[in-house]
Protein backbone atom coordinates (compact mmCIF):
# COMPACT_ATOMS: atom_id res chain seq x y z
CA UNK A 1 0.00 0.00 0.00
CA UNK A 2 1.33 3.45 -0.98
CA UNK A 3 2.25 5.71 1.95
CA UNK A 4 0.33 8.93 2.43
CA UNK A 5 2.58 11.97 2.14
CA UNK A 6 1.97 15.55 3.19
CA UNK A 7 4.19 18.46 2.18
CA UNK A 8 3.96 21.63 4.25
CA UNK A 9 4.79 24.31 1.70
CA UNK A 10 5.54 27.94 2.45
CA UNK A 11 8.10 30.71 2.32
CA UNK A 12 10.66 31.24 5.09
CA UNK A 13 9.13 33.02 8.13
CA UNK A 14 5.59 32.15 7.04
CA UNK A 15 4.60 30.10 10.07
CA UNK A 16 5.47 26.71 8.60
CA UNK A 17 7.40 25.72 11.74
CA UNK A 18 4.39 26.56 13.90
CA UNK A 19 2.01 24.57 11.75
CA UNK A 20 4.35 21.60 11.41
CA UNK A 21 4.70 21.58 15.19
CA UNK A 22 0.90 21.33 15.36
CA UNK A 23 0.86 18.45 12.83
CA UNK A 24 3.58 16.72 14.85
CA UNK A 25 1.43 17.05 17.99
CA UNK A 26 -1.46 15.57 16.03
CA UNK A 27 0.70 12.50 15.32
CA UNK A 28 2.19 13.04 11.87
CA UNK A 29 5.67 11.63 11.33
CA UNK A 30 7.68 14.69 10.21
CA UNK A 31 11.23 13.31 10.30
CA UNK A 32 13.58 11.12 12.29
CA UNK A 33 16.04 13.96 12.89
CA UNK A 34 14.74 17.50 13.23
CA UNK A 35 16.69 20.75 13.07
CA UNK A 36 17.37 22.05 16.56
CA UNK A 37 15.82 25.31 17.84
CA UNK A 38 17.75 28.47 17.10
CA UNK A 39 17.54 32.24 17.20
CA UNK A 40 14.28 33.23 15.54
CA UNK A 41 12.77 29.77 16.09
CA UNK A 42 13.28 29.20 19.80
CA UNK A 43 10.53 26.57 19.98
CA UNK A 44 11.96 24.55 17.10
CA UNK A 45 12.09 24.53 13.30
CA UNK A 46 10.46 21.10 12.93
CA UNK A 47 12.47 20.61 9.74
CA UNK A 48 13.52 17.18 8.51
CA UNK A 49 17.34 17.41 8.46
CA UNK A 50 17.62 14.89 5.61
CA UNK A 51 15.67 17.09 3.20
CA UNK A 52 17.30 20.25 4.55
CA UNK A 53 20.86 19.01 3.97
CA UNK A 54 20.14 17.77 0.45
CA UNK A 55 18.47 21.07 -0.46
CA UNK A 56 21.45 22.99 0.93
CA UNK A 57 23.89 20.82 -1.02
CA UNK A 58 21.96 21.34 -4.25
CA UNK A 59 22.03 25.11 -3.77
CA UNK A 60 25.74 25.14 -2.93
CA UNK A 61 26.54 22.99 -5.97
CA UNK A 62 24.87 25.71 -8.07
CA UNK A 63 26.97 28.39 -6.33
CA UNK A 64 23.89 29.74 -4.55
CA UNK A 65 23.60 30.47 -0.80
CA UNK A 66 22.52 27.44 1.22
CA UNK A 67 19.90 29.65 2.90
CA UNK A 68 17.79 29.42 -0.25
CA UNK A 69 17.69 33.21 -0.42
CA UNK A 70 17.62 33.22 -4.23
CA UNK A 71 15.49 34.68 -7.00
CA UNK A 72 15.55 34.67 -10.80
CA UNK A 73 17.87 31.66 -10.75
CA UNK A 74 17.72 28.30 -12.49
CA UNK A 75 18.68 25.49 -10.15
CA UNK A 76 20.21 22.38 -11.70
CA UNK A 77 19.88 19.09 -9.84
CA UNK A 78 22.61 16.51 -10.35
CA UNK A 79 21.93 12.80 -10.76
CA UNK A 80 23.72 12.29 -7.44
CA UNK A 81 21.31 14.55 -5.53
CA UNK A 82 18.31 13.19 -7.41
CA UNK A 83 19.20 9.64 -6.40
CA UNK A 84 19.72 10.71 -2.79
CA UNK A 85 16.23 12.21 -2.71
CA UNK A 86 14.78 9.08 -4.24
CA UNK A 87 16.55 6.98 -1.62
CA UNK A 88 15.24 9.10 1.30
CA UNK A 89 11.69 8.91 -0.06
CA UNK A 90 11.93 5.16 -0.64
CA UNK A 91 13.08 4.48 2.92
CA UNK A 92 10.36 6.69 4.43
CA UNK A 93 7.71 4.95 2.34
CA UNK A 94 8.96 1.61 3.62
CA UNK A 95 9.01 2.75 7.25
CA UNK A 96 5.79 4.73 7.54
CA UNK A 97 2.20 4.44 6.34
CA UNK A 98 1.98 8.24 6.49
CA UNK A 99 4.61 10.91 6.76
CA UNK A 100 5.41 14.46 5.78
CA UNK A 101 7.92 17.24 6.06
CA UNK A 102 8.43 20.96 6.17
CA UNK A 103 11.48 22.71 4.76
CA UNK A 104 11.02 26.15 3.13
CA UNK A 105 13.52 25.46 0.32
CA UNK A 106 11.12 22.75 -0.84
CA UNK A 107 9.32 25.60 -2.65
CA UNK A 108 12.25 25.82 -5.05
CA UNK A 109 11.92 22.14 -6.03
CA UNK A 110 8.16 21.65 -6.30
CA UNK A 111 8.27 20.46 -9.93
CA UNK A 112 10.73 17.75 -8.94
CA UNK A 113 8.70 16.60 -5.93
CA UNK A 114 5.55 16.37 -7.99
CA UNK A 115 7.39 13.81 -10.13
CA UNK A 116 8.86 11.93 -7.18
CA UNK A 117 5.65 11.95 -5.10
CA UNK A 118 2.78 12.23 -7.59
CA UNK A 119 0.15 11.31 -4.98
CA UNK A 120 1.33 13.71 -2.29
CA UNK A 121 -0.99 16.19 -0.61
CA UNK A 122 0.00 19.82 -0.02
CA UNK A 123 -0.72 22.05 2.95
CA UNK A 124 0.21 25.48 1.62
CA UNK A 125 0.83 28.29 4.11
CA UNK A 126 0.41 31.86 2.93
CA UNK A 127 1.67 34.89 4.84
CA UNK A 128 1.59 38.46 3.57
CA UNK A 129 4.79 39.91 2.12
CA UNK A 130 5.12 42.72 4.66
CA UNK A 131 5.03 40.40 7.67
CA UNK A 132 7.44 37.91 6.11
CA UNK A 133 9.99 40.51 5.00
CA UNK A 134 9.88 42.24 8.36
CA UNK A 135 10.30 38.92 10.18
CA UNK A 136 13.33 38.10 8.00
CA UNK A 137 14.85 41.52 8.64
CA UNK A 138 14.23 41.29 12.37
CA UNK A 139 15.68 37.78 12.65
CA UNK A 140 18.73 38.46 10.48
CA UNK A 141 19.51 41.78 12.16
CA UNK A 142 19.43 40.00 15.52
CA UNK A 143 22.01 37.54 14.17
CA UNK A 144 24.08 40.45 12.83
CA UNK A 145 24.18 42.29 16.15
CA UNK A 146 25.25 39.26 18.16
CA UNK A 147 28.90 40.20 17.69
CA UNK A 148 28.25 43.58 19.36
CA UNK A 149 26.20 42.14 22.20
CA UNK A 150 29.00 39.68 23.00
CA UNK A 151 31.53 42.47 23.65
CA UNK A 152 32.43 44.14 26.94
CA UNK A 153 29.86 46.18 28.85
CA UNK A 154 30.96 49.64 27.64
CA UNK A 155 30.97 48.55 23.97
CA UNK A 156 27.55 46.93 24.39
CA UNK A 157 26.14 50.15 25.84
CA UNK A 158 27.57 52.22 22.99
CA UNK A 159 25.98 49.81 20.51
CA UNK A 160 22.60 49.72 22.24
CA UNK A 161 22.20 53.45 22.90
CA UNK A 162 24.11 55.17 20.09
CA UNK A 163 24.72 52.93 17.10
CA UNK A 164 22.02 50.28 16.99
CA UNK A 165 19.19 52.42 15.64
CA UNK A 166 21.12 53.76 12.65
CA UNK A 167 22.67 50.39 11.84
CA UNK A 168 19.28 48.70 11.95
CA UNK A 169 17.79 51.29 9.60
CA UNK A 170 20.69 50.83 7.19
CA UNK A 171 20.38 47.04 7.43
CA UNK A 172 16.68 47.24 6.58
CA UNK A 173 17.35 49.60 3.67
CA UNK A 174 20.06 47.32 2.28
CA UNK A 175 18.14 44.05 2.58
CA UNK A 176 14.37 44.62 2.45
CA UNK A 177 14.11 44.73 -1.33
CA UNK A 178 16.18 41.56 -1.73
CA UNK A 179 14.00 39.74 0.80
CA UNK A 180 10.86 40.90 -1.01
CA UNK A 181 12.22 39.48 -4.28
CA UNK A 182 12.80 36.18 -2.49
CA UNK A 183 9.21 36.21 -1.15
CA UNK A 184 7.97 36.79 -4.71
CA UNK A 185 10.15 33.97 -6.08
CA UNK A 186 8.97 31.39 -3.55
CA UNK A 187 5.31 32.27 -3.86
CA UNK A 188 5.43 32.28 -7.65
CA UNK A 189 6.75 28.71 -7.46
CA UNK A 190 3.80 27.81 -5.24
CA UNK A 191 1.26 29.50 -7.51
CA UNK A 192 2.69 27.74 -10.56
CA UNK A 193 2.18 24.43 -8.78
CA UNK A 194 -1.36 25.26 -7.67
CA UNK A 195 -2.38 26.16 -11.23
CA UNK A 196 -1.72 22.57 -12.33
CA UNK A 197 -2.67 20.74 -9.16
CA UNK A 198 -6.10 19.12 -8.74
CA UNK A 199 -8.21 20.92 -6.13
CA UNK A 200 -8.49 17.70 -4.13
CA UNK A 201 -4.73 17.61 -3.54
CA UNK A 202 -4.12 20.89 -1.74
CA UNK A 203 -5.25 23.11 1.11
CA UNK A 204 -4.19 26.76 1.15
CA UNK A 205 -4.51 28.66 4.40
CA UNK A 206 -3.38 31.96 5.81
CA UNK A 207 -1.39 30.91 8.88
CA UNK A 208 -2.84 33.70 11.00
CA UNK A 209 -6.32 32.17 10.60
CA UNK A 210 -5.43 28.62 11.56
CA UNK A 211 -6.25 29.30 15.20
CA UNK A 212 -9.87 29.88 14.16
CA UNK A 213 -10.09 27.09 11.62
CA UNK A 214 -7.82 24.34 12.96
CA UNK A 215 -10.74 21.92 13.37
CA UNK A 216 -11.80 22.44 9.76
CA UNK A 217 -8.27 21.87 8.51
CA UNK A 218 -7.93 18.82 10.78
CA UNK A 219 -11.19 17.46 9.37
CA UNK A 220 -9.91 17.90 5.83
CA UNK A 221 -6.68 16.11 6.71
CA UNK A 222 -8.42 13.17 8.39
CA UNK A 223 -11.75 12.81 6.60
CA UNK A 224 -10.93 13.99 3.08
CA UNK A 225 -7.31 12.88 2.85
CA UNK A 226 -7.64 9.99 5.31
CA UNK A 227 -4.57 10.78 7.44
CA UNK A 228 -4.75 8.93 10.77
CA UNK A 229 -4.24 11.78 13.26
CA UNK A 230 -5.41 12.76 16.73
CA UNK A 231 -6.76 16.27 17.19
CA UNK A 232 -4.55 18.64 19.17
CA UNK A 233 -5.73 22.26 19.69
CA UNK A 234 -3.68 24.68 17.62
CA UNK A 235 -3.91 27.26 20.40
CA UNK A 236 -1.72 24.96 22.52
CA UNK A 237 1.26 25.50 20.18
CA UNK A 238 0.50 29.09 19.15
CA UNK A 239 2.61 31.59 21.09
CA UNK A 240 1.45 35.07 20.17
CA UNK A 241 4.52 36.70 21.75
CA UNK A 242 6.77 35.02 19.15
CA UNK A 243 4.82 36.35 16.16
CA UNK A 244 6.10 39.56 14.55
CA UNK A 245 3.60 42.37 14.26
CA UNK A 246 2.79 43.64 10.74
CA UNK A 247 5.07 46.49 9.67
CA UNK A 248 4.97 48.75 6.62
CA UNK A 249 8.09 47.84 4.66
CA UNK A 250 7.38 50.18 1.73
CA UNK A 251 9.82 52.91 2.96
CA UNK A 252 12.65 50.38 2.50
CA UNK A 253 11.64 49.27 -1.02
CA UNK A 254 13.23 51.26 -3.85
CA UNK A 255 11.31 49.63 -6.70
CA UNK A 256 7.59 50.25 -6.12
CA UNK A 257 6.74 47.76 -8.90
CA UNK A 258 7.84 44.97 -6.53
CA UNK A 259 5.20 46.02 -4.01
CA UNK A 260 2.54 45.96 -6.73
CA UNK A 261 3.71 42.50 -7.82
CA UNK A 262 3.61 41.21 -4.24
CA UNK A 263 0.07 42.52 -3.75
CA UNK A 264 -1.02 40.85 -6.99
CA UNK A 265 0.44 37.54 -5.79
CA UNK A 266 -1.48 37.83 -2.52
CA UNK A 267 -4.69 38.47 -4.47
CA UNK A 268 -3.93 35.49 -6.71
CA UNK A 269 -3.67 33.26 -3.64
CA UNK A 270 -7.16 34.26 -2.55
CA UNK A 271 -8.79 32.16 -5.26
CA UNK A 272 -7.13 29.03 -3.87
CA UNK A 273 -8.31 29.58 -0.29
CA UNK A 274 -11.62 27.86 0.27
CA UNK A 275 -13.95 27.05 3.13
CA UNK A 276 -13.02 23.63 4.53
Amino acid sequence: MQSKTLMVVGMHRSGTSLITNWLHRCGLQIGEHLLEPGKGNVEGHFEDVQFLRIHEEILISNDFPSSGYVYDKKIDISIYHLERLKSVIKVKNQLYKQWGWKEPRTCLFLDLYRELLPDSKYLVIMRDHGSVVHSMLKRDFALFENKYLSRKLFQRLVWLYFRRGNRRKKFYQNNAECYLKIWIEYNEHILNMLEDLPVKDYIVINYSLLGKHDKKVFSALTKTWQFALNYFPFKEVYNKSLISKPVDISPFIHDSALLVKAKNIEQEFEKYIRDY
